[in-house]
């Protein structure tokens, strides 16, 4: 019977949320093309991006704050500006672009995206703006020895996961394909010997190879890998597509794309090449002082929101009432079931179709409802340590269940578990790392944007080790005096 109820409350979750998004995506696919007038309205056109791929975009440091840079966020500005809207830049992971476009993250995405028939039954495409070219970097010790893609036979080519540069790379014979999400990655890859070529878009491979010594760009001969960039909109949005096809038109009749918006864009890329990585390193400061604020607001409002959520889960499950068990069994075994990144993932673009919540906001209740998981486990662990014995005295002495609860034991199982809860604490710290797939800009994304703008790849990530490290360590001395604490006032 038991395991009949237990069965019977996971389906009906599961139904629940089937339902919801099926409710959601049915009003979204009813909704006539309002699209360009709701811009209007707010005042605002949210771009989204991934700001890895100079000189289209990347991110620069402004009077020390993050600002996306490039020819294409230059575009966009155009655009918003025809529609008589201001430009709002979101950065994302290139493949997580178009899920936050359906998402209503964004409300358009220009990223050097290019049009193929398989992101056309899903989103709406504008006319081209820009054709670009497929180049190939190499190290500059293989100058000679790789002319274009003929010399790859046999050896590991890169390129980034996503791109018509990686879908050509895939099909050539004898050559093993290596995807990475970010450019930077390919580049460290590359120098580190690991692959011995990167298939990229021309431009952006000469920007990687200006301010990188040791590799160099040569004609990559892919020509399947030339493809026209466009800007990517929901499905159906009409509206928006045809104004921002004026806008591509002008554009396009001055050729302000080439020989304004790039150079302008190059211009405005920082060159650290002749610069010790120390000097480099010490002028992005504030994008690790930043990372560092983020990262412990997220780890600390996680921790107690998780606490709370331990606590009463902990409590549901040892109940004695059978639907109050199963929740938090359902609970306990699902989030702890699920990977991290997919459930903050989930939080940020499943529910933002139902609700708008802020990047931040979702990483924080993503990571707490993660947290609350474990964490009531261990509560439970701690409280089912407690001798019986001591809950029977309480209730011998007058006091309800409750009040032998609160006051005899959860207090001595809380000391029991200190040890488990800091080791929860340091655990959600590294955690909050993945909070930067969805532009949380916590150490692990600043790194990312410092790499994009130095070009240097080890130094950067060299130091957040060395940032985790301090932080993790100092809560665990902090946790220890604690423990110790509580220790003496027990052995008085």
């Amino acid at each position: 019977m038991k395991h009949f109820k237990f069965i019977a409350i996971m389906f009906i979750f599961f139904i629940g949320l089937l339902g919801m998004f099926s409710t959601t995506n049915a009003s979204a696919a009813n909704t006539s093309d309002h699209y360009l007038a709701n811009i209007k309205k707010k005042g605002t056109l949210v771009m989204g991006t991934s700001p890895d791929y100079p000189p289209y975009e990347f991110l620069g440091n402004k009077d020390g704050q993050n600002e996306v840079e490039g020819a294409d966020v230059q575009l966009g500005q155009k655009i918003a500006k025809d529609m008589g809207v201001k430009l709002q830049v979101k950065s994302m992971g290139f493949d997580s672009l178009l899920v936050g476009l359906q998402t209503n993250k964004v409300d358009m995405v220009i990223a050097g995206l290019n049009k193929t028939p398989q992101r056309a039954k899903s989103v709406s495409f504008s006319n081209s703006y820009y054709k670009s070219g497929t180049g190939l970097i190499i190290n500059k010790d293989d100058k000679n020895k790789i002319k274009d893609y003929h010399d790859l036979k046999g050896k590991a080519v890169g390129a980034q996961v996503g791109s018509v540069q990686y879908d050509s790379v895939k099909k050539l014979a004898g050559v093993s394909t290596k995807g990475m999400e970010n450019a930077n990655d390919l580049i460290m890859a590359l120098k580190s010997n690991k692959i011995s070529a990167v298939a990229m878009d021309q431009s952006v491979a000469q920007a990687y190879a200006n301010h990188n010594s040791g590799i160099v760009t040569i004609p990559s001969g892919l020509h399947s890998g030339d493809s026209d960039n466009n800007i990517a909109f929901s499905k159906g949005a009409n509206s928006l597509v045809q104004s921002a096809n004026k806008t591509i038109s002008n554009v396009q009749k001055d050729n302000q794309y080439t020989n304004k918006f790039i150079p302008t864009a190059i211009n405005e890329m920082p060159n650290n090449k002749n610069q010790s990585t120390a000097n480099s390193m010490w002028q992005y400061k504030d994008f690790f002082i930043s990372g560092i604020e983020n990262t412990i607001l997220i780890s600390v409002i996680s921790v107690i929101f998780g606490i709370i959520l331990g606590v009463i889960f902990a409590l549901m499950r040892l109940s004695h009432n059978w639907l109050l068990h199963a929740v938090a069994v359902c609970y306990i075994e699902f989030i702890r079931g699920t990977p991290q990144l997919v459930q903050i993932m989930f939080v940020y673009f499943g529910l933002g179709a139902v609700v708008n919540v802020p990047a931040l906001t979702a990483g924080i209740v993503a990571i707490s409802i993660n947290s609350g998981a474990y964490v009531a486990e261990i509560i439970r662990s701690g409280i089912t340590s407690i001798s019986v014995g001591q809950n029977e005295a309480a209730l011998s002495l007058g006091l309800s269940s409750k009040q032998s609860m609160r006051y005899i034991v959860l207090p001595q199982a809380f000391k029991n578990i200190w040890p488990a809860l800091g080791n929860e604490l340091v655990t959600l710290i590294k955690d909050s790392s993945l909070a930067s797939t969805i532009g949380v800009g916590e150490l692990m994304y600043q790194m990312r944007a410092v790499q994009a703008d130095t070009y240097k790849g080890v130094a950067p990530i060299a130091i957040i080790m060395v940032i985790y490290f301090i932080i993790t360590f100092a809560i665990s001395r902090m946790m220890k005096y604690f423990e110790g604490k509580f220790n003496h006032g027990t052995n008085d």
